[in-house]
């Protein structure tokens, strides 16, 4: 696979769906451990709907199809996580808008500007144990890989190396968001949810991409 094509975008969000619904009662437990343990039902919700529409969707344009994904996830899962993660689907959507087709570097783009707009989004930076944490060692990967000529297999790779990576790292750190910050020091050794959330999400590009999904 050298590019993404407005067909593989759509199968990329039906493989994030499943996964979504497939680790449901993992992402509640963990949610219910420090939050409030609804990130597994708004995840499944905001994903398969997100999947159905995109399949109804006749978008020729790439860009345009990510943007109407995220604008459906941030409309039908309207908690803090699908309000962050539709902010980031629209924002990178954007980056790539005008394109049918998206290879290694329009990946590259789409990942970086899905990163910014969460972290505008959601007034956050590096080290402060949320969703961030993962996404920017994954996506500086990816585009790294590119950058040196990696195939988009391979590229997909790194993706997911830095994501695990990324949320290894944000174990440690103490959190400053949410209500997982009530817990200060607390916070530090536990998985945070959307961490764990945005992971799944990479992985349905990854698997995609691998020819896994």
């Amino acid at each position: 696979m050298e590019s993404l094509q407005p067909a593989d975008i759509r199968a990329i969000v039906s493989r994030i769906a499943a996964i979504m619904t497939e680790k449901k009662e993992e992402l509640i437990r963990l949610d219910g451990t420090m939050g409030d343990g609804d990130l597994g039902l708004t995840m499944e919700k905001g994903f398969t709907t997100a999947a159905e529409e995109a399949q109804k969707a006749e978008e020729p344009d790439a860009g345009k199809l990510l943007m109407k994904i995220g604008m459906t996830i941030a409309r039908v899962a309207p908690s803090t996580m699908g309000t962050l993660v539709g902010s980031g689907f629209m924002s990178g959507g954007k980056a790539v808008m005008g394109k049918t087709a998206l290879g290694g570097a329009d990946l590259a783009a789409f990942l970086e500007a899905f990163t910014a707009g969460i972290m505008a989004r959601g007034k956050s930076k590096p080290g402060e144990k949320t969703i961030v944490d993962v996404l920017l060692p994954a996506s500086r990967a990816f585009s790294e890989a590119v950058a040196a000529g990696a195939p988009l297999s391979q590229a997909a790779l790194k993706l997911k190396d830095g994501a695990s990576a990324g949320r290894e790292a944000a174990k440690e750190m103490i959190a400053q968001h949410g209500r997982l910050a009530y817990y200060q020091e607390k916070s530090r050794g536990q998985d945070d949810p959307g961490c764990v959330a945005t992971t799944y999400i990479l992985q349905g590009f990854v698997d995609h991409i691998r020819g896994a999904g």
